[in-house]
């Protein structure tokens, strides 16, 4: 063997490793067992294929329809759901950092929840270095269809973010919020002294 036959051999090898390195059969696995069953009315056996993956995923959550989940080789411990919550269908869910979605929540369809995004760089390629930030989505929380949650970000307890809206900063407990940008627009019951 030449050593221009070998150094082509080494060359297409780390090309192979830069493209599979994100493969997750695990993953993909999943994604195959999932999509045997019903899009709907199979949401409790579909999150026990999620448990059995290595998902924490709470008892009495329901997972409905496919789900699109990204995210590094770390990205099963990186995904964690309460008891009692609905994840409807088409959700996307980045998870190269933490997810964490408190007991009794709701994500409407085609709800996404970015955990990462670029640091600004310059002029000749504006997306810089990958960033990291968790995301928390407190207790009781509904997120309406196509609403979108940014790195970082906490939305609190009991809080609801209307359908299509962009989250660009924490939603305070008990409050909903609208808009791209999320404005507040209502403090809802349970919201503390405004109950008396």
């Amino acid at each position: 063997m030449s050593n221009s036959f070998v150094a082509k051999f080494a060359k297409w090898v780390e090309v192979f490793r830069e493209e599979t390195h994100h493969l997750q059969p695990k993953l993909q696995s999943l994604f195959l067992a999932s999509a045997l069953l019903p899009r709907r009315n199979s949401g409790a056996q579909r999150a026990g294929l999620y448990r059995l993956a290595g998902f924490r995923i709470g008892q009495g959550t329901v997972i409905e329809g496919g789900q699109r989940i990204t995210g590094d080789l770390g990205l099963f411990g990186n995904l964690i759901v309460g008891s009692h919550c609905l994840v409807d269908a088409d959700c996307a869910l980045d998870l190269e950092e933490r997810i964490t979605i408190g007991d009794s929540v709701t994500l409407g369809p085609g709800v996404m929840i970015l955990t990462s995004t670029h640091e600004l760089a310059s002029k000749e390629r504006r997306a810089g270095p990958v960033v990291r930030t968790p995301v928390t989505i407190g207790k009781g929380a509904w997120l309406g269809a196509r609403s979108t949650i940014l790195p970082g970000l906490t939305v609190g307890e009991g809080a609801i973010v209307n359908p299509g809206a962009v989250v660009t900063k924490d939603v305070a407990p008990h409050t909903r919020v609208a808009g791209s940008p999320a404005v507040q627009i209502e403090v809802l019951a349970g919201a503390g002294a405004q109950d008396a």
